[in-house]
């Protein structure tokens, strides 16, 4: 007997000859995975970094249905949510992250905790066991709703089928206010018939101004106090940092950018914005001479840990602190604080980088040596991501004289971001050099995502800082009062033994170590010059 959906579907054009095009549309019959990958592919989606399993495979089969979005195998969760960030970050739309149950989320919390700090848009969906096979608590259950729940942003899990195309539509919405959005998916429903009703388009998400904020910031501002203005989030793209030197140049406030931006341009032409130290006497130095601070799209300054002696707030009570808004929103305050200031319309060229010679190093490859080639050789319109750790910090001093460039950081501290992030960012910027700034220890979490990028021809150039160390952690044992670094500490931050070149050789990239400035000059301007993954290990004195 000939199947009744089947021979529906067949006859459907004759029998609605006179209907509506979208009518006919909404009465064709599919699959819950055909119907979240359908609604996902007309919301915006157009990749997909996917690491999935037995209960993804309906959503594995739907995109070939949905030729729109692009699947990109990860090799590893923490890869596929690391690059979702980077793509979500330069493409500033929300890119997917397929997931398999509870220990493929939790494999991928580390870089989703880092999108979530840098707000980056992000859909992520997870498969779940069926409903009827749940209860009897099989190996790989878990419960996914509160790993999602560490994340503070939107989850739900679907309860019908015909739902996920609403459920996916609400998901995305989330996603675009700056939140790492997860959608659960049971197995069972991704394989329910279900009628493509075409799901209602979620509100855009709305800008919102804090009026009352934005005059109490004004009022802060017109005082004549030593004044700093603290940049964050939206506020440091280049329409924000412009507005940003308008206002330094009504008020004669200072700037800074927070410790680790989620997207920063950078370069000659922009205005000098230092960061804020991330070493906490230095940071607390400098925050300290200020009376007046306006958070612009950053959160309040704090230290990474909390240290015997040493206040967490990086500012005191003393200071008249106003904050806009973060997130999305910043943007909009900043500029809206700009008018009520009645800036100019364009900064002073005095507060903005002019182009200068970046010196030239020899010999042995140090710290300060890789920053100032990097800075110096980077090509106009680059995205650097920036995991150097301790080796990248005279980095941004060079950086202020480089080519205009995107620069992205270690938003959430959670090391193993660099990699995974530069990959996403390529898929999101095709036309773009993105060069990885990678310190050796970070790199081993997610070595996996030079794999994707050679599979992928994504023009990634990975610089590797080897000083075989984990040296971030000898650093934090001496602002804790440690001066004698034991057998036991040194043992568990030596990294002697990884063989870069061959590492990533194996995993598809073509790859090369090198120990002086002038190895390093010339095995650069060769990568930056070819299209595809190259990885550079600078092995440091």
């Amino acid at each position: 007997m000939a199947d009744p959906v089947a021979r529906r579907n067949e006859t459907a054009p004759l029998e609605a000859s006179n209907k509506d095009l979208q009518t006919i549309k909404a009465e064709r019959t599919m699959i819950g995975a055909e119907l979240l990958m359908e609604t996902a592919a007309e919301r915006g989606v157009e990749v997909c970094f996917a690491n999935p399993g037995t209960t993804e495979m309906p959503m594995v089969e739907a995109l070939d249905g949905a030729p729109k979005i692009r699947p990109i195998l990860g090799l590893f969760e923490g890869v596929c949510t690391g690059a979702a960030d980077g793509y979500g970050r330069m493409a500033e739309k929300p890119a997917m992250a397929l997931l398999h149950l509870g220990p493929g989320l939790a494999n991928g919390l580390c870089n989703l905790h880092n999108a979530r700090r840098a707000h980056t848009p992000m859909l992520v969906v997870v498969g779940e066991h069926a409903t009827w096979h749940r209860p009897y608590d099989p190996p790989l259950a878990m419960d996914i709703e509160a790993l999602a729940g560490t994340l503070n942003g939107w989850r739900r899990t679907t309860s019908r089928a015909q739902n996920l195309g609403v459920d996916v539509s609400d998901a995305l919405a989330a996603a675009r206010r700056g939140q790492v959005a997860t959608l659960i998916v049971p197995f069972d429903l991704q394989t329910k018939p279900v009628v493509a009703k075409p799901a209602p388009e979620a509100p855009s998400p709305s800008k919102t101004v804090d009026e009352q904020a934005i005059a109490n910031a004004a009022r802060l501002l017109k005082r004549g106090k030593k004044a700093v203005i603290i940049l964050g989030g939206r506020s440091l793209s280049r329409e924000g940092q412009m507005k940003a030197a308008c206002i330094k140049a009504a008020c004669g406030c200072d700037l800074i950018a927070e410790t680790f931006p989620a997207r920063m341009e950078r370069g000659v032409g922009m205005p000098h914005i230092d960061r804020v130290p991330y070493v906490p006497a230095v940071a607390q130095n400098l925050l300290d001479s200020y009376e007046a601070v306006v958070l612009a799209g950053a959160p309040a300054p704090v230290t990474f840990f909390g240290y015997k002696d040493t206040p967490p707030s990086l500012l005191s009570a003393a200071q008249e602190v106003v904050a806009l808004g973060e997130g999305p929103d910043a943007l909009a305050e900043l500029g809206r604080l700009a008018e009520a200031l009645g800036t100019p319309s364009a900064p002073p060229k005095e507060l903005l980088t002019r182009a200068g010679e970046i010196p030239t190093p020899t010999g042995a490859l140090t710290r300060d040596k890789v920053c100032a080639l990097l800075a110096a050789m980077q090509p106009e319109g680059a995205v650097v991501m920036d995991e150097g750790n301790t080796t990248s910090q005279s980095y941004h001093y060079f950086a202020t004289l480089a080519k205009p460039f995107t620069l992205l950081t270690l938003t959430g501290g959670a090391i193993g971001q660099g990699a995974p992030c530069a990959t996403g960012a390529a898929v999101a910027c095709p036309s773009r050099k993105v060069i990885d700034f990678q310190a050796d220890g970070s790199a081993l979490y997610t070595v996996q995502a030079l794999w994707t990028q050679a599979k992928e021809k994504l023009d990634v150039v990975t610089l590797i800082c080897s000083n075989q160390s984990y040296d971030i952690l000898k650093f934090e044992a001496s602002q804790l009062g440690t001066r004698q670094l034991g057998p036991t500490v040194k043992r568990l931050t030596d990294l002697s033994g990884v063989d870069w070149v061959k590492l990533a050789e194996g995993l598809g990239v073509p790859s090369v170590a090198v120990a002086t400035a002038e190895e390093l000059s010339s095995e650069l301007s060769q990568a930056l010059a070819e299209k595809g993954p190259r990885l550079i290990e600078m092995e440091l004195c």
